[in-house]
């Protein structure tokens, strides 16, 4: 059941994307066609059915005109809702039945990239990894200008946390090993 829900989340090839310009841009979209082929290749058995139904027994539409519908698909049931905007009639129905299956349908991760606004895989930002060689010459500067030993300590550790954040031992290590020549340094003056 699982492996043939996971065939819902494949992409959809290109002919089957239709666009629609809205608010000065083209939506992408998979059409009802498009989406029944991948239902009934999933699961020749899925099935949808209104939430409520009105006195008349006909889908109840809620106080919008909106359309709430269960899809199943392989024994899993995922809500849907669908719109038909300004128009009326049959076609008005027709419109909420096709937005709702698109909705619910989305809910088991079919055409999923197509409502995302963005690229929904995308890989995640690379922190920067290590210091550019002028901000460890300005640390190594900073380290050697200490005047006392707690200045020292205080700037080392400043610097090698600075390169802790952008993942850079080695500058990590030329900083402590500057603070060490440092402190030997001053040692050699005072016991002079």
């Amino acid at each position: 059941m699982i492996e043939k829900l996971q065939a819902m989340r494949e992409p959809f090839p290109a002919h089957q994307i239709s666009y629609l310009p809205k608010g000065g841009v083209k939506l992408a979209y998979v059409g009802h066609a498009a989406l029944t082929d991948r239902l009934l290749n999933v699961d020749p058995a899925w099935t949808w059915e209104p939430l409520a139904l009105d006195d008349r027994g006909l889908p109840a539409l809620d106080e919008v005109g909106g359309l709430w519908i269960k899809l199943t698909v392989c024994g899993v049931t995922r809500l849907g809702y669908g719109d038909a905007g300004a128009k009326k009639g049959g076609d008005a129905m027709k419109e909420r039945i096709g937005d709702a299956l698109r909705n619910a349908a989305m809910r088991f991760g079919a055409a999923l990239e197509l409502w995302h606004k963005g690229e929904l895989h995308a890989e995640p930002e690379q922190k920067p990894s290590g210091m550019a060689a002028d901000i460890i010459e300005d640390w190594l500067i900073y380290i050697n200008d200490s005047t006392s030993t707690a200045v020292l300590r205080t700037r080392t550790a400043e610097a090698v946390q600075a390169a802790g954040e952008v993942g850079d031992e080695a500058a990590a290590a030329k900083f402590v090993a500057a603070a060490d020549a440092k402190a030997a340094t001053a040692r050699q003056k005072v016991a002079a």
